[in-house]
């Protein structure tokens, strides 16, 4: 089943309105959430929506909060987040960043205290669009074992890294920690798939491609090892110490993931070329890349975001797939 991009927004419009958003808010979290699905997160888009509405019906978060600036030094401000809506928050923080950013070069906001922010890469695309090179990521609560240890400590910490183009088509990373994201796991579940490649380790210490064995078990695979664990230890850290807010330990002790820490940069590298030598910068390297030659016959080298810019046209002429049971979950709301 497919549903209409404009169709989705109406939903999770109106499904936010009645939980207590502003209608303005609403249509912009609404937008973050099916954008997230048109560019293929489902898992941060449709398949999250309805455990946000859960929280927002427990009181979990307060649809009225909204951030705001506790301290500004030159290009880098601290802001706290009051535990509201993770995505508008992250949004505010993100065009704060950029802001800054356009008059300086150079603007940094590190975000406490805030809910999750659903797909960390909608923030890099939102950078991208403005012309500014971006870098963000946030922490999470405890739900990795640092290698070599089986208890978990560390989080599966998103990491975005966005690059402009003045074609719109941008060149944005977005990956936690893990080999797969919690939302990647629970979509390949939700669609009956393994995982291509060993993502955690089953009930019997065993590493496996069953997302299901590894949402048992909660032993998810840090990406590259040591690297990716030591990654994450260090990006907790650096938006710990920013934010002077939440670790990872500290958001553990919590009943929910909230009160996160994030951080937000954005680059002007206008202030040093024109858009058009930032592009012919940017295509060299991409042609060059294009040019390796494919591990499997008619196989094809991308670059970072190419994938989902792809899903998006696609999945605006035909529609975003769907889930049944959870698209009728929503319009039941």
């Amino acid at each position: 089943m497919r549903v209409p991009y404009d169709t989705m927004v109406s939903e999770f419009t109106r499904v936010l309105i009645k939980k207590g958003f502003t209608p303005e808010r609403a249509r912009d979290a609404a937008e973050i959430f099916a954008s997230n699905s048109l560019a293929g997160v489902y898992s941060h888009g449709l398949n999250r929506f309805p455990r946000v509405v859960d929280y927002l019906e427990h009181g979990v978060i307060d649809p009225h909060v909204q951030a705001t600036c506790v301290e500004s030094i030159g290009m880098i401000e601290r802001w706290d987040g009051h535990r509201g809506f993770g995505p508008l928050n992250a949004k505010l923080a993100m065009d704060r960043a950029c802001d800054l950013a356009a008059q300086g070069g150079i603007g940094c906001v590190a975000l406490g205290n805030n809910n999750h922010w659903m797909r960390g890469g909608t923030y890099g695309w939102m950078a991208a669009a403005r012309g500014m090179i971006g870098i963000c990521w946030s922490n999470t609560m405890p739900n990795m074992p640092p290698w070599g240890a089986k208890e978990r400590k560390i989080g599966n910490n998103p990491l975005v890294m966005a690059v402009p183009r003045s074609n719109g088509e941008h060149v944005v990373i977005d990956c936690a920690m893990s080999q797969f994201s919690y939302g990647k796991i629970q979509d390949s579940r939700l669609r009956g798939v393994k995982l291509p490649v060993p993502g955690g380790y089953d009930t019997q210490g065993e590493l496996t491609t069953d997302p299901a064995e590894i949402e048992t078990t909660w032993r998810v695979l840090p990406m590259g090892y040591w690297k990716g664990s030591g990654m994450s230890i260090v990006m907790d850290l650096i938006a710990t110490v920013l934010t002077n807010a939440n670790s990872v330990s500290k958001v553990g002790t919590f009943d929910s993931e909230v009160g996160l820490s994030q951080v937000m940069i954005a680059i002007d590298p206008a202030k040093f070329n024109t858009p058009e030598e930032t592009d012919a910068i940017v295509d060299a390297i991409l042609a060059d890349i294009k040019t390796a030659e494919p591990v499997t016959e008619n196989g094809e080298v991308l670059y970072p975001g190419e994938r989902a810019i792809r899903t998006q046209r696609e999945n605006l002429e035909k529609g975003i797939p769907v889930i049944d049971d959870i698209w009728n979950a929503v319009l039941a709301m």
